[in-house]
């Protein structure tokens, strides 16, 4: 991988939650090439460490952690074990997120009988699922901010980084519970600017488009591979008329953590979609 954009993270410690995934997986790795030591905190620790292990492979300075990011006691352990294996937190990457079946409606639409037929309508809805959903996004954020963030107060040029999504800005159909969670993702991250803004901190966000991942993958495509409807309406969508590619998000993550060129950005959210969020379909 290489750094697009030469921003230089030598000496800063970089902890990334979620990081057994595609994207913060692929984040982790551009901010080692950038010259962080990374921190790949997940709950499945074997993803965290094989991924660290590719970036040590390269040449980085990597560990992978096991961490739930819902509960307070085993980010408290992480962060110790962090501290006397790489040191302070300098950035923080908050990447844990996700949707869930139980919190997703079958169709787009509420059609007159679906609250009796055999089909997932709003109706349906799990509360499990939904809270699920809300608190692995939002509490997922706020918890490792809370722990984390201890290591930055009052030190010069630290960042925390979160993960939106185009559903902050418009509420994709069958998902409102995913929706809701970014949005309050987004509400936070301009919370948090202000909140630190007199201490060392700078707080933004990045609001990726459509990537096809595992994570979205039975929404996108067809058993067979064939693209689903939604894929033909989301294409048709981003004027640009793709996917975006995985390494696409790391020239603004780089950017906003590089303090040249960003050290007056603070409370933004910037949107990675192709256009998605610019089209109003005619």
């Amino acid at each position: 991988m290489k750094n697009p954009i030469n921003t230089n993270l030598k000496g800063k410690v970089a902890v990334v939650t979620g990081a057994g995934g595609i994207i913060c997986s692929m984040l982790a790795k551009s901010l080692a090439v950038a010259g962080a030591k990374v921190a790949l905190l997940d709950l499945n620790e074997d993803k965290a460490k094989a991924y660290a292990d590719e970036i040590v492979a390269e040449g980085g300075v990597a560990r992978g952690y096991k961490a739930n990011v819902l509960e307070k006691a085993s980010l408290a352990e992480c962060h110790a074990q962090i501290l006397k294996d790489l040191g302070k937190c300098d950035i923080l990457i908050n990447g844990a997120g996700g949707n869930n079946p139980r919190a997703t409606t079958d169709k787009e639409y509420y059609e007159a009988g679906d609250i009796d037929a055999d089909t997932k309508s709003f109706f349906d809805l799990e509360q499990s699922g939904v809270e699920f959903v809300f608190n692995l996004n939002f509490i997922g954020t706020l918890l490792p901010t809370q722990e984390f963030a201890r290591d930055m107060v009052d030190r010069k040029e630290c960042n925390i980084i979160n993960i939106s999504s185009m559903n902050a800005y418009t509420p994709l159909t069958k998902i409102p519970a995913y929706s809701g969670a970014k949005s309050a993702v987004s509400n936070f991250t301009q919370w948090l600017a202000v909140h630190f803004s007199k201490t060392g901190i700078r707080v933004n966000a990045i609001a990726p488009g459509f990537f096809s991942t595992k994570q979205n993958a039975k929404l996108l495509w067809n058993d067979d591979g064939t693209p689903t409807a939604r894929t033909g309406k989301i294409l048709a969508a981003t004027p640009m008329g793709r996917f975006g590619e995985m390494e696409e998000l790391a020239g603004a993550v780089l950017f906003l953590l590089n303090e040249q060129a960003a050290s007056f950005i603070t409370g933004v959210v910037i949107p990675i979609d192709g256009g998605f969020s610019a089209y109003s379909g005619v």
